[in-house]
């Protein structure tokens, strides 16, 4: 189908930076920088000075840094960690697979985890609390990392759709003992192909991650225990790191795209929107998506299909503990919000080559098919 309106646009970003792209890909492979080069090295550290820590590694994708700090911060089987369901698969992935157990609390209206039920999850095996920060806004931090100080647990910020978003200025991934980022495609900082990074203050689970992504190799060249494969190769590096610069400048085009929709939507009963980028206030979001509510959400969708609008609905329109091929333990209706919430929800076009028109558009078809 031809999209009058594409919920991700790769040919324009691609246009748009033809000429420095094809560029920075010519140096790397000129010089043979393929992996673990100065073009790594480079990118780690200006992604530290962005979101405001002192370490960062780049690893293959947000997956595999997720499940590197966790190994790295001692988390294994009998443990549990507090999560949310409303995320990727990937954050319970990591958890599954260090053998722990994540442990799922609701949403509140922000779609984010609702710090005040972390307390009620907490049990004499939880090691660990996973923060979702989604669609471009944080948790609650705050309040979260009073919680974990009080019960002496691990917070490792799951920043996957975060990056440059902060509370009271601090920036995602510089909250816990680790940030997690993906660098896939679609997102804010896209790659062109998977990658990830972890970010973090603490010098040993830095160099713990890098030992982890390399197969357990020191610097010294010896095996410290078996171990992954899990580096971010150079070329994406150097990519990513060119792209980097022009992060701030995409993060005020998408909090002026998220201006329109909420300027054009904001009366419409039928839909309740995300909060809006007003200036002031604890939260700066980056709007990596544009999560709503809706009446009559499956009508909508197929409206805005026909219309010739292309709309997601996150994670296929299913929560993680909705999937009974993962075993996880039955939790249907013990997270009421989150149920809700995945009958009404759809991610609406969000990325930096919108125009204004394409936005007033999507808006003109929304109002129409509640109009009719």
């Amino acid at each position: 189908m031809e999209w009058r309106v594409r919920f991700v646009d790769y040919p324009s970003q691609f246009r748009s930076m033809e000429a420095e792209l094809m560029g920075t890909v010519r140096t790397v492979l000129e010089r043979g920088d393929l992996m673990l080069r100065q073009q790594l090295r480079d990118f780690e550290d200006h992604l530290a000075q962005f979101v405001g820590t002192k370490y960062c590694v780049g690893t293959s994708n947000c997956t595999d840094a997720l499940h590197l700090v966790m190994r790295a911060a001692g988390i294994g089987p009998g443990d549990e960690v507090v999560t949310v369901s409303h995320t990727f698969v990937a954050t319970a992935a990591a958890i599954h697979h260090t053998g722990a157990t994540p442990v799922f609390v609701d949403i509140g209206p922000d779609h984010n985890m609702d710090v005040r039920l972390v307390e009620a999850a907490v049990t004499p095996r939880t090691r660990a609390v996973v923060p979702v920060h989604l669609n471009g806004r944080l948790c609650d931090m705050d309040a979260l990392m009073a919680i974990a100080a009080k019960h002496k647990l691990v917070v490792i910020e799951d920043s996957a759709q975060a990056l440059g978003a902060s509370q009271d200025g601090r920036k995602g991934g510089a909250w816990g003992l680790a940030g997690c980022f993906s660098f896939y495609p679609a997102k804010l900082l896209g790659a062109l192909g998977d990658a990830g990074a972890v970010t973090t203050d603490n010098a040993a689970i830095a160099e713990a991650v890098r030992r982890l992504r390399d197969h357990g190799r020191t610097p010294e060249g010896d095996l410290a225990g078996w171990s992954f494969n899990c580096r971010l190769d150079n070329l994406q590096a150097a990519i990513l790191d060119l792209k980097l610069r022009y992060l701030p400048r995409w993060i005020e085009r998408r909090r002026a795209l998220a201006g329109i929709y909420q300027a054009k939507l904001s009366n419409l009963p039928q839909v309740c929107l995300p909060p809006p980028p007003n200036p002031g206030g604890p939260f700066f979001d980056v709007f990596q998506n544009y999560e709503v509510e809706a009446e009559n959400r499956d009508g909508l969708v197929a409206g805005l299909k026909q219309a010739g609008v292309e709309i997601l609905l996150p994670w296929g329109g299913r929560a993680v503990h909705q999937f009974p091929g993962l075993g996880l333990r039955d939790y249907a209706g013990r997270l009421p919000q989150t149920e809700a919430l995945f009958r009404r929800v759809l991610l609406l076009p969000m990325h930096t080559e919108l125009t204004d028109e394409q936005v007033g558009y999507v808006c003109r078809t929304i109002r129409e098919f509640y109009a009719d």
